[in-house]
C-alpha cells in the first residue's frame, strides 16, 4: 500500500474512520448566510468524494455572542438545522464523515456584543468584551452543548470543541485573559474548569456514538500562556470528560511568531504532538503545514501523531486522498500556505478560495464541462495564467498549444521558487508540469510566437499570457552597471556586493530583500534552525512556549525604499505582510518612505527622506519598481485583425499577482 500509516483505518470504538486524514477547520465565508449552504454543501462533498477520512466544518458560533461577526454562521435555534442537514447529507451521500467545528470568538469576536471571562480587550479586533458573570458562564457552556445537540439532529457525525487558538476556551484556561477569581479563575484547575464542563455536558447531552474532537492549545506563543505541566493535565481532564479524539491547536492570533505561512518548516510543530503521545490514551492529531503525503506518512510513521489534519492542503486539491493511495502523489495540487485567496479573503469578509485552485468554494460555478465546440487555440505564455488556462482548455476536450520563448515553463513562479521560504512554488511547477502532460496540451517550449505565423496557423482563438516587463527607474546614473534590475539578480545570477539599495518595496521588494539577506538553504527546511529564529521553545520549559529569538546575522546589508509616503510593506496581504516585516526588521533591513532617488555614483546612492538629503554607501541598487504589462504580440495581432483575450500580468499588471493570473485563467477556459 501507498503510505500505510496514514491509509491504516482509525477505529473510535463507535465508528472506524478509512484514513487518518482530517480535513481540519477553516472558514470558507459560505457558512454565514443559509443561501450558501448549497455551494457549502458542494464544496464538503466533493471532498469527500476525494476520499478524505473525516471533514470539520468552519467555525460555527454557539450564540450571538459567540459570532465571528455579526451575522456569522450560527447554530443555535432549531430552525438552523434545516441548512446544516443539507451539508451532512450532501457530504453522507458521497461516503463522507462531517464533524461541525463550535467556536465561541469571545474576546475576538468582531461586534459590540462580546464577551470574555474578564474585560481584556483583544489586540487584533476594536471591540472591549463584558466580562461574562457567573451566570453568563453557566449560560455559555449551556449553549455549547445545545449546539452540539442541534448538530447531532442536523446529521453531522460529531462536533469539534475549538479550544485553542485564543478563542474563548483557550482564554478561560490563560492567566493572561483570565483575572477571575471565583469558581472559573484563579489557579490553573479553576480556569480549565470551563472547557472541561463543556465537553464533560456535551458528552452527557449527545450519548457514545458521537465524535467529540476537543482542539487543544498545545503551544500558545504568546506571554502568559500555559506550562507544559497544564496543558497534559487538561488533556487527561479532557480525555476523562469523554472527547473522542484531541487536535493540536498551535499559538493565538495575536501570536508574534508565524505558524501557517510558507516560511513555516513542514509539519514544523508535530514536535508538539509528539510530547504529549503517552500521556492519554486517545488518539492525537498533529496539524500545521502538513501538505504532501510523504510529510503525513513521515509524521505517523514516527509516532508524532496518530492522525494528520490538513485545512488549505483540501482547499488545493480535494482529490488529495486519492491522488495519494493511488501512487500519484506527483499529480497533487499542491497547497504553497500563501495565504492570499483563503485566509486573506476571509479576513476581507470575502468568500474563501485558493491561489493555485480557483474552483475551491466556487464548485457550483466554476465548473468543468466538456466543450460545445472543439477549438483549436493557441496560449502564449507558460506561466501562472497560461498554464492554468491551457490545462482547463485541453481538459474541456479542445486542441491547445501553449507558446512559451522560454526553455521551461513557470514564468514568474521560477523567480519565486527562489525566495527563501517559498520553495513551495516547485510544488506547483511540478503539478503543472504533469496537468499540462495529462491532459495532452501541445507544449512548444524555446519557441517565440509572432503573430504573421500564428495567423498563419489558423488558429480559432488566441489567449495571451505574455506576462509583464519590470519598470523602469531613471534617476541620474541608472546606467551604471552596478544598477541591476531584479530580474539580472534572479534570472541571470549577476553578482551583488555586500551593501545594497532596493528601490521599490512592494511584494517584489520584500523578496528580493530576503533573497539578499538570508542564508541558503532557508530555515524553512530545518525546524530546530526555524525555531531557534522565531524564539520557539521546543522543551516547553517556558509558558507559552517563547523564547528570545536568535536570527542568523544577515549576508548582506539592505535598504528597502519606496517613493510613497507610510511604512514599508502596508500594503503586503494581511495574513502574510507582517511576517515578511518581521523578518526583515529581524535581518537589520533598513525601511525608509518617502525617498527621493537624486543620483547614483562612486559616493553610493544618494536620495532624500522627507526633503533630507542623505547618501547611503551601496555597492548596488536594484530595482524593483513594480512592472508593466508585456502587450506588444497583443498590439501586433490586433493590427492583424485577430481578436485575442488578455489574461495575467499581459491584461493588469499588479505586483506579481498569480492568484489573480490563475483565477483569470482558469475562468476563461472555463468558457471558451
Amino acid at each position: 500500500m501507498n503510505y500505510p500509516h496514514l491509509f491504516a483505518p482509525l477505529d473510535l470504538g463507535h465508528v472506524v474512520l478509512p484514513n487518518r486524514i482530517l480535513m481540519g477547520s477553516m472558514h470558507t465565508g459560505l457558512e454565514d448566510k443559509a443561501a450558501d449552504f448549497d455551494k457549502l454543501a458542494a464544496y464538503f462533498a466533493e471532498r469527500a468524494r476525494g476520499g478524505v477520512g473525516l471533514m470539520v466544518t468552519g467555525g460555527i458560533a454557539p450564540s450571538i455572542r459567540g459570532w465571528l461577526k455579526p451575522f456569522g454562521g450560527r447554530l443555535s435555534m432549531p430552525w438552523h438545522v434545516a441548512r446544516h442537514r443539507r451539508l451532512t447529507d450532501a457530504v453522507h451521500a458521497e461516503g463522507g464523515r462531517i464533524c461541525m467545528q463550535i467556536l465561541h470568538a469571545g474576546r475576538y469576536g468582531y461586534h459590540p456584543l462580546s464577551v470574555a471571562p474578564s474585560r481584556v480587550k483583544s489586540p487584533i479586533t476594536p471591540f472591549t468584551p463584558k466580562a461574562l458573570s457567573a451566570r453568563g458562564v453557566e449560560r455559555t457552556i449551556r449553549d455549547f452543548v445545545r449546539s452540539a445537540e442541534l448538530a447531532r439532529k442536523a446529521g453531522y457525525d460529531g462536533v469539534e470543541v475549538m479550544g485553542s487558538e485564543g478563542y474563548l476556551i483557550n482564554q478561560f484556561i490563560a492567566a493572561r485573559t483570565n483575572q477571575r477569581n471565583d469558581a472559573w479563575g484563579g489557579d490553573a484547575a479553576r480556569r480549565m474548569r470551563f472547557p472541561v464542563e463543556i465537553v464533560r455536558r456535551t458528552r452527557e447531552a449527545v450519548g457514545r456514538d458521537f465524535i467529540i474532537i476537543y482542539r487543544l492549545s498545545m503551544l500558545d506563543l504568546v506571554e502568559g500562556g500555559q506550562s507544559w505541566d497544564e496543558i497534559v493535565t487538561l488533556a487527561k481532564a479532557i480525555e476523562a470528560a469523554g472527547a473522542s479524539i484531541i487536535n493540536t491547536g498551535i499559538g493565538w492570533h495575536e501570536a508574534r511568531v508565524p505558524t501557517i505561512v510558507t516560511s513555516v518548516p513542514r509539519a514544523g510543530f508535530a514536535w508538539v504532538t509528539r510530547k504529549l503521545k503517552g500521556e492519554v490514551s486517545i488518539p492525537l492529531i498533529a496539524t500545521n503545514r502538513i501538505n504532501m503525503p510523504e510529510v503525513a506518512e513521515r509524521v505517523l510513521a514516527e509516532g508524532d501523531a496518530d492522525m494528520v489534519s490538513m485545512a488549505r492542503p483540501l482547499l488545493a486539491d480535494p482529490a488529495w486522498a486519492d491522488k495519494a493511495k493511488s501512487g500519484q502523489s506527483e499529480r497533487i495540487n499542491t497547497c504553497i500556505a500563501c495565504n492570499q485567496a483563503c485566509l486573506d479573503h476571509v479576513f476581507q469578509n470575502k468568500r474563501a478560495s485558493c491561489l493555485v485552485n480557483p474552483r475551491a468554494c466556487h464548485e457550483t460555478e466554476l465548473k468543468i464541462e466538456p466543450a460545445v465546440q472543439r477549438k483549436r487555440i493557441a496560449v502564449i505564455g507558460a506561466g501562472p495564467a497560461g498554464m492554468a488556462c491551457a490545462s482547463m482548455l485541453a481538459e474541456r476536450g479542445h486542441a491547445v498549444t501553449l507558446i512559451d520563448k522560454s526553455a521551461e515553463i513557470g514564468g514568474q513562479f521560477n523567480y519565486a521558487k527562489r525566495i527563501p521560504g517559498k520553495e513551495e512554488f516547485h510544488e506547483t511547477l511540478r503539478y503543472f508540469r504533469h496537468r499540462l502532460a495529462d491532459t495532452g496540451v501541445e507544449l512548444k517550449l524555446g519557441h517565440a510566437a509572432d503573430a504573421a505565423s500564428l495567423k498563419a496557423a489558423g488558429y480559432d482563438d488566441v489567449v495571451i499570457a505574455t506576462g509583464v516587463m519590470p519598470r523602469k527607474v531613471q534617476f541620474p546614473g541608472s546606467d551604471d552597471p552596478r544598477v541591476l534590475g531584479y530580474l539580472d539578480v534572479l534570472a541571470r545570477d549577476q553578482p551583488v556586493g555586500q551593501r545594497v539599495a532596493i528601490i521599490g518595496a512592494g511584494g517584489i521588494g520584500f523578496d528580493m530583500a530576503e533573497f539578499l539577506v538570508e542564508h541558503r538553504p532557508s530555515p524553512a527546511t530545518d525546524t530546530a534552525r526555524w525555531s531557534r529564529e522565531w524564539g520557539v521553545d521546543t522543551q516547553q520549559s517556558q509558558r507559552g512556549g517563547l523564547l528570545q529569538p536568535q536570527p542568523e546575522a544577515p549576508l548582506r546589508q539592505v535598504w528597502l525604499l519606496q517613493r510613497s509616503e507610510g511604512r514599508p510593506g502596508a500594503r503586503l496581504n494581511k495574513t502574510t505582510g507582517w511576517v515578511h516585516r518581521a523578518t526583515l526588521k529581524a535581518k537589520q533591513v533598513t525601511m525608509l518612505g518617502k525617498v527621493g532617488y537624486e543620483r547614483f555614483d562612486g559616493e553610493g546612492l544618494h536620495i532624500t527622506v522627507d526633503g533630507q538629503p542623505q547618501v547611503l554607501p551601496v555597492d548596488n541598487v536594484v530595482i524593483c519598481a513594480g512592472q508593466e504589462p508585456n502587450r506588444e504580440l497583443a498590439d501586433a495581432l490586433a493590427a492583424l485583425g485577430i481578436a485575442t483575450h488578455l489574461i495575467g500580468g499581459a491584461d493588469v499588471a499588479a505586483e506579481l499577482d498569480a492568484k489573480r493570473a490563475i483565477d483569470q485563467g482558469t475562468r476563461l477556459a472555463s468558457q471558451l
